[in-house]
């Protein structure tokens, strides 16, 4: 499943919160976090959400 979110946004990092620009046609799991090298998550996508629900916990 593809969840599209568009152009703009940013990609984040689950582990140290670095965020850096989003870019169009790469998505942002295969994106390194220029900080600390984790994979990076797309601002706002499931599986973004379900990291920050399971963070709270």
């Amino acid at each position: 499943m593809t969840q599209e979110l568009g152009t703009g946004g940013n990609c984040v990092c689950p582990k140290c919160g670095k965020k850096v620009a989003h870019q169009a046609g790469k998505p942002c799991q295969e994106e390194r976090c220029p900080d600390c090298g984790s994979k990076m998550l797309r601002e706002g996508s499931a599986h973004h959400q379900l990291f920050e629900e399971k963070k709270k916990k």
